[in-house]
């Protein structure tokens, strides 16, 4: 996903003089095609990530169209404050770009894990989330938010995501892309689980099980149709990520569902629980150890669908 952001951002600055990145000290190898086409455009501030969000905020307030780029949990959750005041709360036009959302950098231990960014940055006025499923819908995110005035977050993996998608995609910010139809469950990705996901499909249909697979690039604005029209056509919704049940893709679909009036209704939230990891390791270990593996999350879905709604518990209890 890294490769396929720089290249689509060197693409969009190339067409627009206004777009200027900077990082905190981090990513040269990736960075260094801007840095030496660029050169009057990108800015090191070294590892200073409130300065960064502060110089971004002003450039952006000058009519620039700024990235920041940095490791997942450093340019949101230490300079939130910068974020919120001086970038949200004047709509400047600044896009927040992170690597190794999740688990990417595991063994680093939870000082380097992104496990609660997409819920807070959610929850900021003015800020658009975008957490896309693999490098295809990376380039289209990244030539979204880049003509897309006003703040935005862009959620990044690190591990060689392998393109999901097999051909050109529609892609919109705030609507769910359908992968595969499906009437049994429908299954909601967000980021990089998507291809988790999509193997996870294709099991199930081993099982005779049908899944719809959406994966929900967008958390804010949230693709709401998209959600209801599944409560309403299949018999199941189960969202994943690699991120805490709280407040991301799970907490934003169950809000929606809540409101829905769609009952009774078979939910499950995949993802990991409101705590510091206890394990460290690579990313596929610790995404096994918290249920998020491909075996994990059939066997967590076909205990969903052999569960009976709460209603019908209720009625023969």
């Amino acid at each position: 996903m890294r490769s396929a952001f720089f290249n689509a951002l060197l693409e969009a600055a190339g067409d627009n003089p206004r777009i200027n990145l900077i990082t905190a000290d981090l990513g040269f190898g990736v960075v260094e095609p801007f840095a030496k086409r660029f050169p009057g455009r990108f800015l090191n501030v070294g590892v200073a990530e409130q300065n960064m969000t502060g110089i971004a905020a002003g450039l952006a307030m000058s009519g620039k169209t700024v990235f920041t780029y940095s490791i997942a949990n450093f340019p949101t959750l230490r300079c939130l404050e910068q974020i919120r005041n001086d970038v949200c709360y004047h709509r400047a036009d600044v896009k927040v770009v992170t690597v190794g959302g999740g688990f990417s950098y595991g063994a680093l231990g939870m000082t380097h894990h992104a496990t609660e960014d997409l819920a807070i940055m959610r929850a900021l006025p003015e800020m658009t989330v975008v957490a896309p499923g693999d490098p295809i819908e990376t380039v289209h995110a990244t030539r979204a938010i880049a003509i897309t005035p006003g703040p935005a977050y862009l959620r990044l993996g690190r591990a060689g995501e392998a393109a999901v998608h097999t051909g050109p995609i529609e892609f919109q910010l705030g609507r769910a892309i359908k992968l595969r139809d499906g009437a049994d469950v429908t299954l909601v990705s967000t980021g990089a689980m998507l291809q988790t996901c999509a193997k996870v499909a294709d099991l199930l249909e081993e099982r005779g099980i049908s899944a719809r697979l959406l994966s929900m690039h967008t958390l804010k604005p949230l693709d709401e149709a998209a959600i209801t029209c599944a409560a309403g056509e299949t018999g199941a919704i189960v969202t994943v990520e690699e991120h805490s049940v709280l407040g991301g893709l799970g907490g934003a679909v169950a809000e929606v569902l809540a409101e829905s009036g769609i009952s009774p209704l078979r939910f499950k939230r995949i993802g990991l629980p409101s705590e510091f990891a206890k394990y460290v390791g690579s990313q596929e270990y610790l995404r096994a150890r918290y249920g998020l593996s491909e075996p994990a999350i059939v066997q967590q879905v076909l205990a969903l669908l052999d569960a009976k709604p709460a209603a019908v518990r209720r009625r023969y209890a």
